[in-house]
């Protein structure tokens, strides 16, 4: 006989929470690994990328819900259970502690409540909510109403997002990464708040900018974007592999100005003195304002917050030197912990009275539904420190 689809999700489930949880591999690789051996259905991967996520980002509630029981089949019939809405599992939901039921670990907790005293209450909550999914129109290949009358033929529905003029908000399930819209390079998938952050850095055609963390280049392409793909867009990063990717990226969306580099050493960055007129400086942070994205971050060790604070203030000092006189600097994180915010900005300009502070944000999940990120827009006014 063979088997339904529920079951055949359960098992796609239970093969990628044993890779997590078990052999600490990260939810999107494991999810990939899975998928990859298995080939289920899209309906199917839709299904198990949505209960890991839900599954993950409350995963101490549901381990606290199995009693002895610390087993795979027992965590996700606990979680079955929940969502099915019983009235004893409700019961039973009822007996746990805020804290458990909005799936946060102690450490993280604690973390939340030192940094954010009365508001972390609300951002815990909001992290432990599904993300929507948030896409950023590629305006070098199209507009938004023309974005999203191609995935209304395609099945996909959109919506707008106030206050980001190049969100779609999609409403629908749906291939959305096998639409003819993607393999075109009409959108990438990016969440609102982080398209925010990269229209606060006012590009303009013919501007010199460097993207010197680059990542992924989510930022990266909506900066070029914004430039109308004119005038020099220096990408960095650490990683190799990253760039690469971003550099497939930019031929789908048709960003022909960007230019990749590997920073190899502290020499990289030295040679570009005083050579950006725009600088983005999405920094490594916590990644606590993306949790929601990456539960499974939640459960393995804590944050190291003071490395990273070292690592951020590091890179300001010495990344900022690219800058111009006149020129324009973003600061960035995906965080919502001031001291990795506004106490860093505050720190780097107690000791750099070469630049000032033109405005800074802090986008929270509990007040936007967007993810949690902060910026900060500098400007650098002299050469001399």
């Amino acid at each position: 006989m063979s088997s339904s689809p529920q079951d055949a999700v359960t098992t796609l489930i239970s093969a990628i929470l044993q890779l997590v949880l078990q052999q600490d591999q990260q939810l999107e690789r494991a999810m990939s690994q899975v998928f990859s051996l298995h080939k289920p259905t899209v309906a199917q991967q839709a299904q198990t990328v949505a209960h890991c996520g839900a599954l993950l980002r409350r995963l101490n509630a549901y381990q606290a819900l199995t009693g002895a029981d610390q087993s795979l089949s027992a965590l996700i019939a606990a979680y079955f259970s929940q969502v099915q809405s019983t009235a004893n599992a409700q019961a039973c939901w009822q007996q746990l502690s805020a804290p458990v039921q909005d799936g946060c670990p102690d450490w993280l907790e604690q973390l939340g409540q030192a940094e954010l005293g009365a508001d972390w209450p609300a951002e815990r909550a909001a992290l432990a909510q599904a993300a929507p999914r948030y896409i950023r129109v590629n305006k070098l290949k199209a507009s938004k109403e023309q974005l999203q009358q191609a995935l209304a033929q395609a099945g996909i529905q959109s919506q707008p997002v106030h206050g980001v003029d190049t969100a779609l908000q999609i409403t629908s399930d749906g291939a959305l990464f096998q639409s003819t819209p993607f393999k075109q390079g009409w959108f990438e998938q990016q969440d609102a708040g982080s398209q925010l952050v990269a229209a606060a850095l006012p590009v303009k055609p013919g501007s010199r900018v460097i993207d010197a963390c680059a990542g992924a280049g989510g930022k990266t392409l909506a900066l070029a974007a914004a430039m109308q793909s004119k005038g020099r867009l220096l990408a960095m990063d650490v990683e190799q592999w990253k760039l690469d990717n971003l550099q497939q990226r930019a031929n789908r969306a048709g960003a022909a100005n960007i230019e990749t580099r590997l920073i190899s050493s502290s020499k990289t960055i030295k040679r570009l003195a005083g050579k950006a007129d725009y600088l983005l400086l999405d920094v490594p942070c916590s990644g606590s304002g993306v949790l929601r994205r990456n539960p499974d971050a939640k459960w393995r060790a804590p944050i190291r917050l003071a490395e990273l604070q070292q690592l951020q203030q590091d890179i300001l000092q010495r990344y900022s030197k690219m800058m111009a006189v006149s020129g324009e600097l973003l600061y960035a994180t995906c965080s919502i912990f001031p001291s990795e915010n506004r106490r860093q900005i505050d720190l780097f300009l107690a000791s750099r009275p070469d630049f000032v502070l033109l405005s800074d944000q802090q986008i929270s999940p509990a007040v936007t539904g967007f993810d949690g990120f902060y910026y900060a827009h500098l400007r650098r006014i002299s050469e001399l420190y």
